[in-house]
């Protein structure tokens, strides 16, 4: 099948890109890797008025900064970029871990982060990694800039709070913990993920362990925090016994969709086993300093 015609702009600015989106009232899409929107235009699960390529934006869009204690990645840095990049080892090394489960190759040489974000897969890798860091998903629209918390971005599969008319320009990080683990797990290699897991969390010398946040993938129509589990395990020691209590209380936040890929059964299943192998993992990590 073709996709059903419709207009394809080049505009030469992140305002020029702006003003087209708001001229076709809502009706036209962004395209970056294409990796989601080329697929959904063949099938025609989507028939767009325009379809806008802002890949000629890259001096824009196309830049990983780190100012101060923050790190910004704009919306058209690719995922072999961001997989490679030494200011992402250096600060954000669970966004470079997770980036190498996403597709093969050529999906990682194509893809973006900020379509990544826009495309709202409650599987995806760079969501879940957002919520899970508490990242700022910076936009732009007919109204101005925006700034909008991951952490409430995400409303439903495939969903989120950006507006029809805005696009998004980039991801921005603050400081994050210090140590940091990634899992997934699919029914076949480049598959999506049936459940993926992020966790990060900062050891103190006296044996606690502070910030900790757990992001779970697949486990409802958007990814979720693990909050019960992350409370559990704020301000406490890691042993054996709590780590097995907060992998149960993962449950809690988790409302496990029924597809073609799993039941929900058995995603509740697989939940428990493979955060407190995660946390396990991570307890062990020797400290340094």
């Amino acid at each position: 099948m073709k996709p059903a015609s419709f207009e394809y702009l080049r505009p030469e600015s992140v305002a020029e890109a702006v003003a087209t989106l708001d001229l076709y009232g809502g009706t036209a899409r962004i395209l970056a890797g294409g990796q989601s929107l080329v697929p959904m235009l063949g099938m025609r699960l989507m028939r767009p008025g325009a379809v806008i390529d802002i890949n000629g934006l890259g001096e824009e869009l196309g830049r990983i900064e780190a100012r101060g204690s923050e790190t910004t990645i704009g919306a058209l840095v690719r995922y072999s970029e961001a997989e490679t990049s030494p200011v992402i080892a250096e600060r954000l090394p669970l966004l470079g871990t997770a980036i190498r489960h996403i597709g093969d190759r050529q999906v990682r040489n194509r893809g973006t982060l900020g379509g990544a974000i826009a495309q709202s897969d409650p599987t995806g890798e760079v969501a879940l990694v957002a919520l899970t860091l508490g990242a700022t998903v910076l936009v732009t629209g007919p109204g101005g800039e925006r700034e909008l918390a991951a952490d409430g971005f995400f409303v439903g599969s495939y969903a989120n709070t950006l507006g029809p008319e805005e696009m998004i320009t980039g991801v921005r990080f603050g400081v994050v913990p210090s140590r940091s683990a990634f899992f997934e797990r699919g029914r076949k290699h480049n598959d999506f993920a049936v459940l993926s897991l992020a966790v990060v969390a900062t050891p103190e010398s006296d044996g606690t362990w502070h910030d900790v946040r757990i992001g779970m993938g697949g486990m409802n129509d958007t990814p979720v925090l693990a909050r019960a589990a992350a409370e559990r395990l704020e301000g406490a020691r890691w042993d054996e016994a709590a780590l097995a209590e907060a992998a149960t209380l993962a449950l809690r936040d988790a409302d496990p969709p029924e597809d073609v890929r799993a039941s929900a059964e058995y995603r509740a299943h697989l939940l428990p086993i493979h955060l407190g192998r995660l946390l396990a993992g991570l307890a062990k990590e020797p400290r340094h300093g």
